[in-house]
Order: C-alpha cells, then structure tokens, then sequence
C-alpha cells in the first residue's frame, strides 16, 4: 500500500511517499480504507521527537513507528473472526496514537480501540478530524469539571483544541470568552463564544472578568500570566508543557494548596470517547473547524504549514480522493 513514511527525526522533509506491507488484520481487529486522515500538532511532535524525551517512547535514534497519523476515517475493508461491533463496508471514524499509521491507505485498528461509524450526512473528510483537538478539549473540560453556568476563558480558540473547546463547552451551558486575532473573531462567535476578545488589540490578561477555569489551547501563556483572571478557587488547565516545562511541576504543587490551581489533563483514547463526540457531531452540537485540504502526494506541504502555527482548526489529508 501507499504510505506516508519516515525513517528518521526531523523537518517535514524527512516524510515521503513509498510502498509499504499492507497491515495484517488479527482475530479482533477491523483493517480500514482510509479515505481521509489529518496533520495535527501531534504528528509534527512524534515526527521531530520534540521535546527530546519523547524520543524514551518513539525510539532513541530511529523511529519506531515508520507510518505516523493519528486520526481517520474510512470504510471496513475486512474483519477479523472475532469482531462483532463492525462489518465490512461500515464507515468509520476514529484515533489511533501510540499505534499510528492513519498516513496510508489501510490502517488495522482493534475493535474495542478509538473507532466509531461515522455519523449519517458526514464526508470522510468531515469526519476525520473529528477526534484529535477535541479528545484535548474534552479531557480538560472533564478534568476541571465544569458545569453549565461557569465562566470559562479558552485562550487560543481558532485552533484544534480551542475551536472544539469552544463548542464543547457551549454544549455544556457553560459561558465562553474565546481569545483569537482580528482576523478569526466572526468565525470564534459562529462556533457560540459568548464573547471574543481580540488579543492583538488588548491584553486578555487585563480582563476585569473572572473565570472559573482558563484553558490554554496553544501553550502559549503561563499560570503566572493567567492567575490574575482566575476566580479565588479558580483552574488552569494547559495543554503544553510550558516556556520552563514548568506546568506539570506546577500541577503536582499547586493542589496542596487552597485557592488556584493548575490541572493536567490526560485524555483518553478509546471507544467511549469516539461515540461521545459521534454523538455530539451528529446532534449538531461539534463540527470540526477545517482550514486546509491537501492530497496524500503533498503532505509535507501539509506538515510545513501546519508548523507554521497559523492552521485555523484543522489540516486534512485526502487518501481516497473526494468524489
């Protein structure tokens, strides 16, 4: 099969397109043709094995995993004898890191792992990025807790975690500020802030308002930065390790205090939270934010762009050409 494959550390460069063995499928598995799959954050991290550390999981010197991608979505081509929960010919949707290989044409993935049917009226590439920014956000709505009626900031809210956080929390009654440039503010309150903040006019961090949770999309802000707008018994939640990889430090010390605290939040990957968002998808209460299309052939394009730093919601890989 055709696959997007790397064979060492580095720059976007580094992936090019060659034939590989196409997945074996075992008694439990379900083997996909995969119409369309994603470059997020993630996969430009697990590609350049930044930070260095990453390297302890991925492989000191070579990677491991030759084929990367995270997300999906496709058609059941064959099953295995003990699968149950699909068919050949169901149309899925789903995640799959740690394991990878979604940048090709055939993913094996087990049954009871990350996977789902896509919703009724969603294109494949519609339903790709349905799981990666918003397993981010999920898991740190679920790990702060909030509930309908609490003030929330979501700092970064044009990318794949924010813009899902966004609507996620709006499916929650919560009250939303989005922090976004000029340029994005139309978009942020079509996806049902409550109220935008434009940072490049004003400093976010001199709001009069308080929150009761402020989450950090991009990583690019501090607790330090974001104390002043938290409530007396308020949260940080972040979804980078930080400038100094100070977050996780402050995550363990910050809880043996009363008052402000910052949360790490360690989302799942598994079947619950697929049908979750298929759920929400389909209720019409999530929509993945797509920026870009690009074909298989031209993924490294897709890798360059999305390092940029500037991809609104998601970057899509077309596999199967859309009809």
């Amino acid at each position: 099969m055709k696959a997007a494959v790397h064979l060492k550390y580095g720059p976007p460069d580094v992936v090019r397109i060659a034939e590989v063995d196409k997945p074996s499928v075992g008694d439990n598995d379900v083997l996909v043709r995969v119409h369309a799959t994603t470059v997020n954050r993630t996969d430009c991290a697990y590609r350049a094995a930044k930070p260095f550390f990453m390297r302890s999981v991925t492989g000191l010197v070579r990677p491991r995993r030759k084929v990367l991608g995270t997300e999906f979505a496709g058609v059941v081509e064959a099953v295995g004898g003990g699968v149950a929960s699909f068919a050949v010919g169901d149309r899925v949707f789903g995640y799959n890191e740690g394991a990878f290989g979604t940048h090709a044409e055939y993913l094996s993935v087990a049954q009871d792992g990350a996977i789902a049917t896509m919703p009724a009226g969603m294109t494949f590439g519609e339903a790709a990025p349905g799981t990666e920014g918003s397993h981010y956000a999920l898991a740190s709505i679920r790990k702060t807790g909030i509930e309908a009626g609490q003030d929330v900031l979501v700092y970064g809210a044009t990318g794949a975690i924010g813009s899902a956080a966004v609507q996620l929390l709006k499916h929650l009654d919560a009250t939303v500020t989005a922090v976004c440039d000029t340029a994005n503010l139309g978009m942020v309150r079509g996806l049902g802030a409550d109220r935008v903040v434009d940072y490049t006019v004003a400093d976010f961090t001199a709001d009069e308002q308080r929150y009761d949770v402020v989450i950090d999309a991009v990583g690019k802000t501090t607790f330090g930065q974001c104390r002043r707008l938290l409530k007396p018994r308020g949260i940080y939640v972040f979804s980078d390790l930080g400038p100094w990889w100070q977050n996780p430090v402050l995550a363990l010390v910050t809880p043996l205090f009363r008052g402000k605290k910052v949360q790490l939040a360690v989302p799942r990957q598994d079947a619950e939270m697929v049908r979750y968002l298929r759920e929400l998808i389909a209720a019409g209460r999530f929509s993945p934010v797509i920026d870009r299309r690009y074909p298989l052939e031209r993924i490294v394009d897709a890798y360059r762009y999305v390092e940029t730093g500037q991809k609104i919601g998601n970057v899509v890989i077309d596999v199967v050409p859309p009809t």
